[in-house]
This record gives structure tokens, C-alpha cells and sequence, in this order.
């Protein structure tokens, strides 16, 4: 999950959770490993999905048989990498990432996953690229700055087919989205999120809370009304 490094509190049998879940169920090989190790030594922050977040992007994108994603925000690729799996030979993702060191490093992630053709990546200020993409995309995942996530979930909508799935990340913040500091610009974008979103003509919105290795937090699920 996204943030500022270093805001979050991770309780140990959080993180013992994730690593069993992680040998227990996900096996994903050394392509995200090496994705992770890559991301780590070229300095990137620590603030990927979690491997078990990822995978459940895959399923959502196999359940729902999404073939065109939208991802604001890739950081290294790592949930990239997911969506990529989960659209499949046929499916194509858009990435969007507005720091060249941080796209230098998910480039090369992507040209040794054995699926980057299945990605392109446009290194701009998101709002910037998302003025020039057409749609539909089936599900959009939106893990960039804060202060712009209304900004982003209209520009989703406007991209996005009837039926189609907005998920976004951090969300709970540690609770701080209850009461937002003054300075802390994420958690009052993430509240303002709550309030645009609140009987919202085009969305059904819902959200959910998690824990885990990346702290306490959550995800918000958009879906576009038909």
C-alpha cells in the first residue's frame, strides 16, 4: 500500500499472518520475487501492495474477465505485475508514474516478467496522462497521491465502461481519516474521497478494512452503475 514511509504501525502477528498466507497459498515463483529485491535495492519505498493484495487484484480481474486496466500509480510494477497476470495473454494495462527513477526500475521489472508486452507505462504527472487516454478500461486501480483522489476517481469514471470496478488504496490510513490532521494532506484527500463519493449518481461504493504486514488500512471498491 501507498504513503508516506514510515506512518505506519505493523503488528508482528499482522506481518506472521501475511508470510503464512504468503507460503501458503500464493507460490509465485521468482518473477515477483526478483520484482520485490529489485525494488528494494534501487531505494524505492517500501510502499507496494503486499503480495496477498496482489494476487486478490489478479482474481478481480479474472472473476470480472477484465482485459483493459488502468493503474495510477506503479511505483516499481509490482501490483502491476498482478493486473498484467490477470488480464491475461489478450488483456493490456495502462500504468501510469510520474518519477523517472521510479519507472526506470518498473521497467526493467516488466522486460524480465516474460509478460511486459501486456504493459505500457506512461511516465507524466497522472492527471496529466489521464487527459489523453480514451476508454473503456474495465477496472482501474488507484494507489498515487492522496490530495488528488477525487481528481483520479473522475477521471476513472470518465474512462471506465458500465459495470466496471474503481479500486482505491489506503483508505483508512490508520484511522486517521476520521479526524485529519492539519498537515496531513493524504489522510483529508482520502476523507475527501469519502465525502465525493457519498451518494455518488454513478457509483456503488463500499470499503474495506485491512491488516497486515503493510500496517492497518484498507481499500475502497467503486463500481460504475449501468
Amino acid at each position: 500500500m501507498s504513503g508516506v514511509a514510515g506512518w505506519k504501525a505493523v503488528n508482528p502477528l499482522w506481518s506472521a499472518v501475511d508470510d503464512m498466507i504468503g507460503e501458503a497459498l500464493l507460490e509465485d515463483g521468482p518473477v515477483l520475487a526478483d520484482c520485490a529485491a529489485r525494488n528494494a535495492e534501487r531505494g524505492l519505498p517500501d510502499i507496494a501492495v503486499s503480495p496477498a493484495q496482489g494476487r486478490f487484484l489478479q482474481m478481480v480481474c479474472e472473476i470480472m474477465g477484465a482485459r483493459r486496466a488502468l493503474e495510477i500509480g506503479t511505483l516499481g510494477g509490482f501490483s502491476t505485475l498482478f493486473l498484467a497476470r490477470g488480464v491475461g495473454e489478450t488483456g493490456r494495462v495502462v500504468t501510469l508514474e510520474a518519477k523517472k527513477t521510479y519507472a526506470s526500475v518498473a521497467r526493467k521489472n516488466f522486460d524480465e516478467s516474460g509478460i511486459g508486452d501486456r504493459i505500457e507505462m506512461k511516465v507524466a504527472a497522472a492527471l496529466e496522462s489521464l487527459a489523453t487516454l480514451e476508454g473503456p478500461f474495465d477496472l482501474t486501480f488507484i494507489d498515487a497521491d492522496k490530495p488528488n483522489n477525487v481528481n483520479y476517481v473522475e477521471h476513472a469514471l470518465r474512462l471506465s465502461r458500465p459495470g466496471a470496478l474503481i479500486i482505491v488504496d489506503n483508505v483508512v490510513r490508520e484511522g486517521n481519516i476520521l479526524e485529519p490532521d492539519e498537515d496531513d494532506e493524504s489522510a483529508k484527500g482520502t476523507r475527501a474521497l469519502y465525502e465525493h463519493v457519498n451518494n455518488h449518481p454513478r457509483l456503488e461504493a463500499t470499503a474495506l478494512q485491512t491488516v497486515g504486514a503493510k500496517g492497518w488500512d484498507g481499500m475502497m471498491f467503486l463500481r460504475v452503475r449501468d
